[in-house]
């Protein structure tokens, strides 16, 4: 802690100073997705005569943020004595204590019920639209049309009607960690429904709203990715700062890592099993399951080329439909990009200076979990504008995203640097000294004559 004699302690600012260093914010807005959310809408279809049919439907207005195998789960507590009679599209991962009911027993009698996806090749019969397919939901920018989700639930609560229905309560999704925080389920105007004709169109009965925000903070204790960077003018490499991700000695930190040069290298990464989602990852100084490398590889006269890397060190988790968001203030004079998927995502409005990069469906959107083939790259042709320089840093990213989670970048001043720029500190420092020494001289000579 900083002490400064020249102001007189007081409560107030010892408190002011003990939130400031001790408060960690938990606050999900992301400022390249300030409008990014998962929106849960909860349809109510039909009455029946002990309950009603609704539909429950996720979509994904994140923009570069998905959810990945094994996917979501969502759950929420009753608000009465409802009990789940049948749930289409999904089912609930407990049943519950049914003993009370005879002859027909639902299918959850659970307070607080927890509803997952089906698998892809579900029987046709316990299917609805936009189900089944294993919870995996796209980011909206990446694939609109697979970024939403669904499954109807058949809800008992005797006597319900649309006057004494109540909201769920303290809903919770899970993808399939945590990391989000839902508000309150709110009623909204009622969701209109297009038949697939498109010559009808049908209305909710009831619909209620559930908000669903992002924290990367609540997510994970400790970063998931780091940045590494280096150029064609400058020798030295920039590796991700120490310990970005945790360190080797701090199993509370980082978990367990594997030397890949382990002589049982196998048997270690196969025994660990890969269905737990903490990563256990190849001994390095960064101790990161993703790390970005950025590399200026080439200077035209009117373009410029860099290469990027993505190397996964992690034994656990192989990444599908993984994703890049990168930003830099020459992309908005991004010419060619190699064997990547390229959007522009302006979360300024006209300021073009974000991209969300991805791979190429069935040849490197899948990024293999640690070994030989544990990474994938491509390269990036811009063309020079008036504000093109390399000096001070100016050719590397701002910030990079990994899956939608913010890498660690390396301190500033660790930068490769233009080596006129230190040549020409050290030339003037030498004729500096130059000059006092002949000026001594002068002066001594001078005294003496």
């Amino acid at each position: 802690m900083l002490f400064f004699p020249f102001l007189k302690p007081c409560p107030c600012m010892l408190l002011f100073l003990f939130f400031t260093l001790f408060y960690t914010s938990t606050e999900a807005y992301d400022p390249l997705d300030p409008f990014g959310n998962i929106t849960i809408k909860w349809d109510i279809r039909e009455w029946t005569p002990d309950g009603y049919v609704a539909v429950v439907t996720m979509n994904n207005f994140q923009q570069y943020r998905h959810i990945s195998a094994p996917g979501w789960s969502v759950g929420w507590t009753w608000a009465k004595k409802e009990v789940i009679w049948q749930v289409m599209g999904g089912q609930t991962t407990e049943q519950g204590d049914c003993s009370k009911f005879k002859g027909n027993t639902p299918h959850c009698c659970k307070k607080d019920p927890t509803v997952v996806d089906l698998l892809p090749g579900t029987p046709y019969n316990q299917q609805i639209a936009n189900c089944c397919r294993g919870g995996v939901l796209s980011s909206w920018a990446q694939d609109p049309t697979n970024a939403v989700s669904a499954f109807q639930v058949s809800v008992g609560s005797a006597g319900t009607t649309n006057k004494t229905v109540k909201l769920p309560l303290n809903f919770t999704l899970k993808a399939p960690g945590p990391g989000y925080t839902c508000g309150p389920a709110k009623t909204v105007t009622p969701t209109k429904f297009t038949t697939p004709d498109k010559r009808r169109v049908t209305q909710a009965l009831m619909t209620w709203n559930v908000t669903c925000t992002y924290s990367q903070f609540l997510a994970q204790k400790t970063p998931t990715c780091c940045v590494s960077l280096s150029s064609f003018y400058n020798d030295t490499i920039v590796p991700c700062p120490t310990c970005s991700c945790g360190c080797q000695g701090n199993s509370a930190q980082s978990g367990s890592c594997v030397d890949p040069r382990a002589p049982r290298l196998a048997s270690v990464v196969k025994g660990a099993g890969n269905k737990s989602i903490t990563p256990l990852v190849q001994c390095t100084s960064h101790m990161c399951p993703i790390r970005v490398h950025w590399h200026i590889k080439v200077n035209y006269k009117e373009y410029w080329r860099v290469k990027v890397t993505v190397t996964n060190f992690n034994y656990r988790m192989n990444y599908s439909d993984w994703n890049l968001v990168v930003q830099h203030p020459n992309f908005d004079n991004l010419t060619q990009l190699f064997s990547f998927n390229y959007k522009s995502i302006n979360p300024y409005g006209s300021i073009n200076d974000t991209a969300m990069l991805w791979g190429v469906k069935f040849y490197n959107d899948f990024l293999n979990q640690a070994g030989p083939n544990g990474n994938v790259q491509s390269e990036l042709l811009f063309r020079k504008d008036d504000s093109f320089m390399f000096d001070k840093g100016w050719g590397f990213p701002r910030r990079i995203y990994f899956n939608g989670d913010n890498c660690v970048m390396p301190p500033p001043d660790a930068y490769p640097w233009l080596p006129n720029a230190g040549s020409k500190l050290e030339v003037s420092l030498v004729s500096y000294l130059t000059l006092m020494i002949a000026s001594l001289v002068v002066l001594v000579l001078h005294a003496y004559c």
